[in-house]
């Protein structure tokens, strides 16, 4: 008997490849910011070295939801194939077995499949001793069941693409109080470079709060569409499954003929003037 098709996505996993992904955003920088010099500003200082603790702590912190959120989805779209929600060898041992007649192997062989196809055809076969519409009722029920514990994963990344700009208009806000400060502490002549770290401030970490939140939106819209579609698809494969289930319909009864309707007799209207007797020829 072949092994279920099991689907593990550790924590170490993810943190994995937050790290790679963390490390594709901070390699291409790092020659850029060693050739930093008096006259012109490195990218790296640009986007990710605000001039105060406050700024970039925040632009930091976004740095790192970032690389997070780009690692839980490659994690996610590891886990949401389609070889992993309805592998094809499931769905042929399983028709196999119940061609052949074997049918408590193919129960016991859907019981230990833990992928999506596996679970709904398992639901079906468990409701198999009392007909054919409970177990299509057992798969829209399991369909749905498990559709929404697919769903609820990718929460996170619609979470995160709607904190992150709030995080990033915090820091926003912060830097723009600094400047004003500068400002109002200047007597309305402030030194043009003081003006300028709490602007770079803002700009920096609203930067980074679109950086994070639009590819997590992105990839939540995405993930959630592949989801439904293979998850649909995967209710009518469960159905072709159990299709040897199905009744059969009734043979057609034969139609009794329509006996003749009897023709009434006219009789003549009252006023009419006598007919003559019809005689009938002497043979």
């Amino acid at each position: 008997m072949n092994e279920p098709n099991r689907v593990v996505i550790t924590r170490p996993s993810v943190f994995l490849c937050a790290l790679t992904a963390t490390a594709m955003v901070l390699l291409p920088a790092a020659p850029l910011w060693a050739q930093s010099t008096e006259e012109t500003t490195s990218v790296a200082k640009m986007f990710l070295l605000p001039g105060d603790f406050l700024g970039l702590l925040i632009t930091w912190l976004l740095v790192l939801l970032s690389a997070l959120s780009t690692g839980y989805t490659l994690s996610l779209m590891l886990r949401y194939r389609r070889s992993k929600l309805l592998p094809e060898t499931t769905r042929k041992k399983v028709s196999d077995l119940l061609s052949g007649k074997r049918f408590v192997e193919a129960i016991e062989f859907a019981a230990k499949d833990q992928s999506y196809l596996g679970r709904v055809i398992s639901a079906a076969l468990n409701e198999g001793g009392h007909g054919y519409g409970a177990m299509e009722r057992a798969i829209e029920e399991a369909g749905d069941a498990q559709t929404t514990r697919a769903l609820r994963p990718i929460e996170y990344l619609n979470v995160l693409g709607n904190i992150a700009p709030m995080i990033g208009l915090f820091g926003t806000v912060y830097g723009m109080i600094v400047a004003f400060d500068k400002l109002q502490s200047s007597g309305g002549r402030p030194d043009p470079a003081a003006l300028a770290g709490g602007i770079s401030t803002a700009m920096i970490t609203t930067f980074w709060g679109l950086v994070v939140a639009i590819p997590a939106l992105a990839s939540y819209a995405l993930i959630r569409n592949k989801i439904d579609a293979l998850t649909s698809e995967g209710m009518l494969i469960a159905e072709q499954v159990i299709a040897p289930f199905k009744p059969a319909g009734p043979s057609p009864q034969p139609q009794p003929k329509p006996s003749p309707k009897p023709v009434p007799k006219q009789t003549p209207p009252p006023n009419a003037p006598p007919q003559p007797p019809t005689t009938k020829p002497k043979s």
